[in-house]
């Protein structure tokens, strides 16, 4: 998935608008434009299309958890400079207050089933002896799962 990708889905899943993404990438105390936004959401076939970079998703990432958990005490995260597919999948956890039973039920919402233990491996660090690398696969499902999860949630709510 690239970040662009992930972003897309997430400002779909959540019915995210301009003005909300501006505040949440604010949050992170990083400024956009609302331009900026709008290229970064672009297809990649549209001539405005600008490549959202690893930095710029960290931060709204950073900025979803403020937003959905609040500011933590002390000095905030600094963005990583490189994203994996793990830090993308733990970010959306902690963003989501999200339990590995949590995470398990919205995987089976897309036909996904997995272990704990398979689970657990994402969210350890690289060079722990378990520790497994997300494939794009795991976090496409993963975000495909928290569209139905959380899109039905909010249209339910509107209704």
């Amino acid at each position: 998935m690239t970040n662009n990708d992930v972003l897309r889905r997430i400002r779909y899943t959540f019915n995210f608008d301009d003005s909300k993404m501006i505040a949440i990438f604010g949050l992170a105390d990083n400024v956009v434009t609302r331009e900026q936004i709008s290229n970064w959401l672009k297809k990649e076939d549209d001539l405005a299309f600008q490549e959202c970079s690893d930095t710029e998703l960290a931060v709204f990432l950073n900025g979803l958890i403020i937003d959905r958990r609040g500011k933590k005490e002390g000095p905030q995260p600094t963005p990583e400079q490189s994203l994996t597919n793990n830090i993308i999948f733990r970010k959306l956890k902690i963003a989501l207050d999200l339990k590995a039973e949590d995470i398990l039920e919205i995987l089976e919402r897309v036909d996904v089933s997995i272990s704990k233990h398979e689970l657990s491996a994402f969210f350890r660090k690289p060079g722990h002896k378990h520790y497994r690398e997300c494939k794009d696969q795991i976090l496409r499902n993963f975000v495909n799962g928290m569209q139905h999860k959380y899109r039905n949630i909010i249209q339910t709510d509107e209704e």
